[in-house]
């Protein structure tokens, strides 16, 4: 009978406590949330023409794709040429760090870039880049 009474004691303080695991994965996702650094896609895929000059560029938060026929993508929404300005206000607003990338397709016609690229101009972003693939030579 003394057996049985000590072996029950034994039993209930085996439990494991998951209170301060669940605190930390909790914690850790909170920290990974708050430093992650969003990037606002154009929402199409574009062939970019080649340069041999090209230069990686680690942070470009806003990016405009421009397709072969002249549709002009930001956020995975097509927008009229026009409402190139009051978005990429609107973007650059919201993560004033953030440059912008010019994704035009190689089949684009040169005045439709030129024209997205006055449009970023006249919202305020002086250091455009135009997005590339690098050529190996």
């Amino acid at each position: 009978m003394r057996r049985r009474a000590n072996r029950s004691s034994i039993d209930q303080s085996a439990d494991i406590d998951m209170t301060p695991m669940l605190d930390i994965v909790f914690i850790m996702l909170i920290f990974f949330i708050v430093t992650t650094s969003f990037v606002k896609e154009s929402g199409i895929d574009v062939n970019r023409p080649n340069a041999k000059t090209s230069e990686t560029k680690a942070k470009g938060n806003i990016i405009i794709g421009i397709k072969p026929n002249g549709d002009v993508w930001i956020d995975k929404r097509l927008i009229d040429i026009r409402a190139v300005r009051p978005n990429v206000a609107r973007l650059h607003a919201e993560n004033p760090l953030g440059s912008v990338i010019i994704a035009a397709d190689r089949e684009t016609k040169t005045h439709v870039l030129v024209q997205v690229m006055d449009q970023v101009r006249l919202a305020g972003i002086t250091n455009a880049a135009i997005a590339t693939e690098a050529t190996t030579q």
